[in-house]
């Protein structure tokens, strides 16, 4: 999404993730964002930012994964010339340009453990040391994170710092997945539905039709409000014709009858021309959560991608309190736990 600072929803699971973070704001504390792509990670270090006593400082962002891992200390605390090959004059790092202000670090468990080990005396000291450099010096920075990895899971395998962990989980506001927001998927698309009209100077917001409505609801949206913002702009831009609601989405792009073959990647010990009872099968694609009634072709796997949704959509609406989604859906507390161990939801 933009980084306008603008949220869109109204479903009990995402409202709470906002207000959490917007009780968490006014604190000089660190905050670990956590969720899925595209669910609007940045706008909720952007609202800690704006909401903060330091809404006048600088907000600067890192994605850690765009780095390569020997240019990444030197992004984040700087370096002094000739640190290193390259290095021809001194440059400020990250944490000095957010003195004063926020630091937000997209993509946190990418980073190596050398940076992590910096970044942790950083946090609790409040210093930082250019690389190249043995002066330390002192920096005013609040520390933003985000991640859709499991940290706690990496600190239990020793691929990220359990004290770093501690340090920068004061709070951890983590953002519902976009199938989970009941009520907000024609919310948003009538959001950027309207946007896109108004960008394409059409007269009027026709809306959509019963088809598109249907297929955007059943669509599982892995790529959450990102992805459903370009399916929207892409679907007004291809319709012609402003005076009807538009009716047609497409969610892949790539879906062409002329798409390229790829060619198979063939083994070392495999000769070069293929042979018989050699041809690997061709890799299947997985079943939608829920696909629509004429595209089921295995019906118990359609009836349990069907109920696991069902129980996802009725923890977000009871805000994750089982009791209340077992009443909700008429099921005894214990069927409710058993049906959630099984879809692996306890977690919920």
């Amino acid at each position: 999404m933009e980084r306008e600072g603008q949220f869109v929803g109204e479903s009990g699971a995402f409202l709470d993730a906002v207000e959490k973070a917007s009780r968490a704001a006014p604190l000089h504390r660190p905050v670990l964002v956590v969720g899925e792509r595209g669910t609007g990670k940045e706008l909720i270090a952007e609202r800690l930012h704006r909401l903060s006593l330091r809404w006048d400082g600088p907000f600067i962002t890192l994605n850690c994964a765009a780095m390569p891992e020997t240019l990444i200390e030197a992004e984040l605390f700087g370096h002094e010339a000739g640190a290193f090959t390259g290095a021809t004059k001194a440059r400020a790092g990250r944490f000095e340009e957010a003195d004063g202000g926020t630091l937000f670090l997209d993509e946190l468990g990418t980073l190596s453990s050398g940076a992590q080990e910096r970044l942790l005396r950083a946090v609790e000291y409040g210093e930082i040391t250019r690389i190249g450099s043995s002066r330390p010096q002192r920096v005013d920075v609040r520390i933003v994170a985000a991640t859709n990895a499991d940290l706690p899971k990496m600190a239990e395998e020793n691929r990220f710092r359990a004290d770093l962990l501690d340090r920068l989980s004061f709070e951890v506001v983590t953002l519902p997945p976009l199938r989970v927001r009941e009520g907000d998927i024609p919310v948003l698309a009538d959001y950027f539905g309207r946007r896109m009209a108004a960008e394409l100077e059409w007269p009027s917001w026709p809306g959509f039709g019963h088809l598109a409505s249907e297929a955007l609801n059943r669509h599982d949206w892995p790529g959450n409000v990102r992805e459903l913002r370009n399916v929207i702009e892409r679907a007004v831009y291809q319709w012609n014709d402003h005076t009807i609601p538009v009716d047609h989405v497409v969610f892949d792009p790539f879906k062409s009858p002329w798409k390229p073959r790829e060619k198979p990647v063939k083994a070392e010990s495999e000769p070069s021309e293929p042979q018989a009872g050699n041809i690997p099968a061709a890799a299947t694609e997985p079943v939608p959560v829920t696909p629509a009634l004429d595209e089921v072709d295995d019906m118990k796997e359609a009836v349990e991608a069907f109920e696991k949704r069902i129980l996802e959509t009725a923890l977000a609406k009871s805000r994750y309190n089982q009791r209340q989604t077992a009443k909700a859906l008429n099921l005894t507390y214990d069927q409710l736990r058993h049906s959630l161990k099984r879809h692996d939801l306890l977690g919920s």
